[in-house]
């Protein structure tokens, strides 16, 4: 089974780092990968639930495209400056 979501707020190398490490460590996800230009993510795994997925995504302030607006979407922002860092970080 394979899923694309379209996401905000990707920006770098260590914005998708931080959406592959992050969505591996959910049992049902095998791969992941981050088309950082399109903003798209993708998602192959067994039983995947769109619905979780998008959750985590939106967490690490990734917010499928349209999904938030106002100040939920500034807060998405800054989680997503957050997790980048944290992405160029990781050395894995």
């Amino acid at each position: 089974m394979q899923e694309m979501i379209a996401v905000e707020n990707i920006k770098c190398r260590g914005c998708a780092k931080t959406i592959e490490s992050s969505l591996l460590k959910t049992p049902q996800v095998r791969t992941v990968s981050v088309d950082i230009e399109q903003g798209l993510v993708m998602i192959e795994g067994d039983n995947l639930q769109r619905e979780q997925i998008a959750q985590t995504l939106l967490s690490l302030g990734y917010p499928e495209k349209g999904s938030v607006a106002g100040l939920k979407s500034l807060k998405a922002k800054g989680k997503s400056f957050v997790s980048c860092a944290i992405g160029r970080m990781d050395k894995n």
